[in-house]
């Protein structure tokens, strides 16, 4: 079928169903999305037992590797093993670092020693921090006056040869400041080994992710119906982060671009008033206990009324580009199998928007990790050697930008199954978009 047809015709009957009185629950003219509330009710956190199984994890992991401890500041990998995110504790100048070192119980198994390195006048707070541990935590303190590196390392026997590993996201002056403190000891970012421990997600993990896009996908849904022509960016996105934080997520975003804006795919929009022949392009997600979603969405201007829409006219050239880009999000997924190299599955998406003409607008990489950040390793794109394995989380976004003119990109993020393959996180609400007219 000609690219285009399936999207218009799909658009015509949706201008049937709604010329003959279908609203459902969407009446009013007063947003309500409180329904949208129940939707990840039944999600629980993380437990405690699973943090110390992590712990334990990156013990084993680190003692196969021959390193004396592994090194992170409040973040997305200390909240991954500790529970100790930047939320718990926000960054400053007087470093607080998680220090896990591997030891060896009487019975030859490797468990995790968890240390603490605190200011010393925070040592208090520090202490009331909700760090799960299976034996007590240690904690450092260091005074104002002593350096809080020697501090830190005073915490491991030997330093003579010792290889440290620093999380990745750890600031460079602590870095350095250890390597300073210890001059006979290696401090190194943390290998792959240790990344992929926090990149393979869990089912528990998995869970939080399916509920978390699809909550997401719902708020886009709920949204969209009180879109009308005529309304600013900016109102289109309140709408937005009105639904998900009914959903029940928190630090929700909207980046909301009408027409010609979306051709800047990162783009801060002029607050444009959305026009009779406009795609609007959503880009949006939130967190759930810590775990992120994100979703982009391509769709047509329209207004719900009590008894009439009024009609929308997308050229067709610009629905054929919308079925291009599906047509690389498809594409993208069926290649994404275990053991596959992450650059290929970029060159699939790549590919289909290539041969039909389109190459030079598809302008960014395909996807990124994403999990307790929006944005984490690995990440889909040309170049990459990193290779696809179960448990691995990914968005799948490929674009067309022709500035000026129009932008379109559709984004759903994927994982990786224990059959190899790559399943939608949204498939509980119908995974991607199926047209325009159904986001």
């Amino acid at each position: 079928m000609q690219l285009g047809l399936c999207s218009y015709l799909f658009y015509l009957l949706w201008q049937s169903l709604l010329r003959n009185g279908w609203s459902g629950r969407f009446g009013s003219s007063t947003p309500d999305f409180s329904y949208l509330a129940s939707h990840c009710s039944h999600i629980s956190p993380i437990p405690s037992r699973s943090f110390i199984e992590r712990q334990d994890s990156l013990a084993r992991t680190l003692h196969s590797l021959n390193a004396s401890a592994y090194i992170a500041e409040p973040g997305a990998s200390a909240g991954y093993f500790a529970n100790l995110s930047s939320s718990h504790w926000g960054l400053s100048e007087r470093p607080l670092l998680l220090i896990v070192q591997p030891s060896t119980d009487r019975l030859g198994n490797i468990q995790a020693n968890i240390s603490i390195l605190t200011p010393a006048f925070e040592e208090t707070r520090a202490k009331l921090l909700p760090i799960p541990s299976a034996a007590e935590v240690t904690y450092a303190a260091w005074p104002e006056d002593y350096s809080p590196f020697s501090q830190a390392l005073s915490l491991i026997p030997t330093l003579a040869g010792a290889t440290i590993y620093v999380d990745g996201n750890v600031r460079t002056f602590i870095a350095d400041g250890l390597q300073s403190a210890a001059p006979k000891a290696t401090i190194s970012a943390a290998p792959v080994e240790v990344r992929r421990l926090r990149e393979r997600k869990s089912q528990e993990e998995i869970d939080i992710l399916k509920c978390v896009n699809e909550a997401t996908v719902l708020a886009i849904r709920a949204a969209r119906v009180y879109m009308k022509i005529g309304m600013r960016e900016s109102e289109a996105g309140q709408l937005i982060r009105r639904a998900l934080s009914a959903s029940g997520l928190t630090g929700g975003f909207a980046l909301t671009l009408f027409g010609e804006n979306a051709a800047l795919p990162h783009g801060s929009g002029s607050d444009r008033v959305l026009g009779k022949h406009d795609f609007i392009l959503i880009d949006t997600g939130g967190t759930l206990y810590g775990y992120h979603s994100d979703v982009t969405r391509r769709l047509t201007s329209y207004t719900i009324q009590t008894f009439a829409l009024p009609e929308t006219t997308i050229p067709l050239p610009y629905l054929k580009l919308w079925d291009v880009v599906h047509s690389a999000q498809q594409a993208a997924l069926a290649s994404a199998i275990n053991g596959t190299i992450t650059a290929l599955v970029d060159r699939a998406a790549r590919k289909v928007i290539t041969e039909a003409g389109h190459g030079e607008y598809f302008t960014h990489r395909l996807g990124h990790g994403i999990g307790l950040e929006t944005h984490e390793s690995p990440y889909l794109v040309g170049g990459s050697e990193d290779v696809i394995l179960t448990g691995h989380t990914f968005s799948d976004e490929p674009g067309i930008y022709i500035e000026g003119e129009i932008g379109i990109r559709l984004e759903d993020c994927f994982f990786i199954g224990e059959d190899g393959a790559a399943h939608y996180l949204t498939a509980g609400v119908g995974g991607p978009a199926l047209s325009p007219w159904s986001p």
